[in-house]
């Protein structure tokens, strides 16, 4: 599973060390790198490998755990590789009958856990890949190691051992800490924005007749009106849910009916218009021009979307704004005739022809007493209730 991030420190543990008893592939040894890593286990000893060291195969298997790789401790005997320990615990799937206590990985996980701390050195034996430890290495041994698995078919790769201990000993020491979790959400919608989307939806419904027959009408509204009070949506699930209401009861246009465009599309077309809008170059047919705006009626962006939306529903607005078509030098996105003020939204990142564009239309609109408020598109699609609280503090600031 990817996940590595190499901007993030990875942990410093004091944990077991890891022997490898006559590995017969570099490609395992890699693999068993590559699984200490994750877990933080960063002392790897090999006794006696089969394909000598360094081996290039088991670098290449590493996938970057090349600081175990490359402080490899090698030993010829078993003996040597334990000798300086004072607890070694042998992994192996048989019972070899001996009278040795038996642990699963988490039992031995705790104990290996309370001897580092007090100063001892753990140590960890995993045997031959095709035969595992012979009788007289788990003597060495002061406990044996072995795994809840199928008994019919016990073997272990020895990467998948070392990741079991690993897991058990890394879960033990780090107590079990995640390392992410859930992004927080943004804030809970509010009573308001939940009756003015329940309101625009039972009027759609409506419209098609959903809600029938009359006697279970209440009933119906009831259980839909709980569906989405136990969903807790936050002020984007809010937006989003208009969205998508709005866009089954408006549905799409075909060619016939003027293209159909994404909001993504009809961005670029703005600009574009915007951008080929200066000294008056847009195209100066008049057919052109009204399949333009017909085109881009029909396929708002996605912040006007949501913009006209509340301009249309919200009460403190309803009736006041009109949605433009711009088509044109001096047409901003909304205007109140009544309140003279005109909305603009713009797009992030806007070329130097679109800003001095809207620097145009500003001086004409203000020279003529309308005054002009920017909207950032970024701003309305993640914070629509901000950006009205803004509008209407200007509204009252006009009155």
């Amino acid at each position: 599973m990817s996940g590595t991030d190499k901007t993030k420190a990875g942990h410093d543990l004091d944990g077991p060390i890891v022997i490898l008893v006559e590995p017969q592939l570099g490609e395992n040894i890699g693999m068993a790198a590559r699984a200490m890593g994750n877990f933080a286990l960063g002392r790897l000893r090999i006794v006696n490998p089969r394909d000598g060291w360094p081996n290039i195969a088991a670098q290449r298997a590493a996938a970057g755990a090349d600081h175990i790789i490359g402080s490899v401790e090698l030993f010829d005997t078993v003996e040597q590789a334990i000798a300086d320990l004072t607890l070694v615990f042998a992994t192996t799937a048989r019972a070899h009958d001996q009278a040795k206590p038996v642990v699963g990985p988490e039992a031995a996980a705790s104990e290996i856990a309370g001897h580092v701390a007090t100063g001892g050195r753990c140590g960890i034996l995993f045997g031959r890949e095709r035969w595992g430890l012979t009788n007289e290495e788990v003597g060495l041994s002061n406990r044996i190691i072995t795994f809840p698995v199928n008994p019919g078919f016990a073997s272990l790769n020895l990467a998948q051992a070392v990741l079991l201990v690993g897991y058990e000993w890394f879960k033990r020491a780090t107590s079990g800490a995640l390392p992410h979790a859930m992004p927080e959400r943004s804030e809970r919608a509010s009573q308001h924005q939940m009756q003015a989307f329940f309101d625009n939806l039972v009027r759609e419904l409506d419209k098609v007749e959903f809600l029938r027959p009359a006697e279970k009408r209440d009933t119906m509204l009831v259980n839909l009106r709980n569906i989405f009070t136990r969903m807790e949506p936050t002020k984007q699930d809010m937006h989003t849910l208009h969205g998508v209401v709005m866009a089954i009861a408006e549905g799409r246009k075909g060619p016939a009916k003027g293209g159909v465009l994404d909001g993504e599309q009809a961005t670029r077309l703005r600009a574009l218009l915007a951008e080929h809008g200066q000294g008056g170059g847009v195209p100066d047919s008049g057919s052109t021009v009204r399949g333009l705006a017909r085109l881009l009626r029909r396929n708002p962006t996605d912040a006007e979307r949501l913009l006209w939306q509340a301009l249309t529903r919200d009460r403190r607005f309803a009736g006041q704004f009109k949605r433009q078509t711009p088509v044109g030098r001096h047409i901003p996105d909304f205007v109140s005739f009544p309140h003279r003020i005109a909305i603009e939204l713009v797009n992030p990142g806007e070329g130097e022809a679109i800003a001095a564009d809207r620097a145009g239309r500003r001086t004409w609109l203000e020279a003529r007493d309308y005054r002009v408020v920017d909207m950032q598109v970024a701003d309305v699609e993640r914070d629509l209730d901000a950006e009205l609280a803004r509008l209407e503090a200007g509204l009252r600031q006009e009155r």
